[in-house]
C-alpha cells in the first residue's frame, strides 16, 4: 500500500477488552495488537510472569508507558467511553466527561481487585446509586445498528461488563498522562497535531475486512482494528472518521455520551 504523506499517527493498537473477573486476572481475551506506519499489525504480549495472558492492570500500565513516549500513537479499545445522556439527566450529574468518570469510579471500583459483578450485587461499592437502564442507549449505538447499551448485561456480544470494567481505567490513564493523550471526542472532536489518541471503537464495523489467517476471535478483533486504524491513516481517510456527520444537537450530545470511530 502506497501510504499518504499525511498520516498523522506513527503507532496502532487495536486492543479486545473484556470485564470478566478481576483486574489482575489474566485472561486470554484481552488481546493487543500494535502496527506502525511501515509494519502490519502483530500481537504484543504481556511481559514475562507466571500470568500467560494480559491482565486489565497490565494493559493500563503498558499503555501509560507507550503514551508517555513522544511518539503519536492512536489506540482503539472495544468499550463504551461514557453513558447515554438519560444516565446523566437521571443521577443529576454534570455533562462533564471528566467529573463523570470521577463519579463513576467512587461508585463503581472496579480498578479494586474484584470483579463487576461484585459491585452489581452490591457487596462493595456503591453500584445501586448510579444505575443504569439496558434501554437507554447512546445516539452512537443507535447510529451502529447492532451495537448494545453499555448497561446491557449477560448478554451475547454485550459490552456492560466490559465497559463497567474499563472506564476506572480510563480514569487512571486521564490523571497519569494528562493532556500528552486526546481522549476523543470529549477533548474535542480536532485531534492535536502530533497528539496520542485513545478512541472507542467497535469491531464488528472492520474485522470483516481482514481475513482471519488462524487468529483467534478476540486475536482478530484486536488486529483488526489496529489494521483498519493504519489504513484509514493510510489512505487519509482517518480524518473525516473524526468529523462524523451530526448535526450542531447531535454533536453537543456526542460530545457527553462519546462517539464510536467509524460510525456516521
Amino acid at each position: 500500500m502506497t501510504r499518504s504523506k499525511m498520516s498523522s499517527f506513527s503507532r496502532y493498537i487495536g486492543i479486545d477488552y473484556s470485564g470478566a473477573a478481576t483486574p489482575s486476572s489474566s485472561l486470554p481475551s484481552l488481546r493487543v495488537y500494535l502496527a506502525d506506519r511501515t509494519t502490519l499489525p502483530a500481537e504484543v504480549l504481556p511481559p514475562p510472569s507466571p500470568r500467560k495472558y494480559w491482565t486489565r492492570r497490565g494493559i493500563a500500565d503498558w499503555l501509560t508507558e507507550r503514551l508517555a513516549e513522544d511518539t503519536p500513537t492512536l489506540v482503539g479499545i472495544d468499550h463504551g467511553f461514557s453513558f447515554p445522556l438519560r444516565y446523566f439527566e437521571t443521577h443529576r450529574l454534570p455533562l462533564d466527561w471528566s467529573a463523570f468518570l470521577n463519579d463513576f469510579q467512587r461508585h463503581w471500583p472496579t480498578d479494586r481487585n474484584i470483579t463487576v459483578d461484585f459491585v452489581r450485587y452490591g457487596d462493595v461499592g456503591r453500584g445501586a446509586d448510579r444505575y443504569g437502564d439496558a434501554r437507554w442507549r447512546r445516539l452512537t449505538e443507535i447510529r451502529a445498528g447492532a451495537a448494545k447499551s453499555v448497561f446491557h448485561f449477560d448478554v451475547p456480544g454485550s459490552v456492560a461488563k466490559s465497559t463497567h470494567a474499563g472506564l476506572p481505567w480510563l480514569l487512571a490513564l486521564r490523571r497519569q498522562l494528562g493532556d500528552r493523550v486526546h481522549f476523543w471526542p470529549f477533548d474535542g472532536w480536532r485531534i492535536p497535531h502530533a497528539r496520542s489518541t485513545l478512541v472507542e471503537i467497535y469491531p464488528a464495523l472492520c474485522s470483516g475486512e481482514y481475513p482471519r489467517e488462524g487468529r483467534t476471535p478476540d486475536q482478530h478483533d484486536a488486529y483488526s482494528v489496529s489494521a483498519w486504524m493504519r489504513d484509514l491513516d493510510a489512505t487519509g481517510e482517518l480524518e473525516s472518521r473524526f468529523r462524523p456527520r451530526l448535526t450542531p444537537a447531535e454533536r453537543e450530545r456526542a460530545g457527553i455520551e462519546g462517539w464510536i470511530l467509524g460510525v456516521e
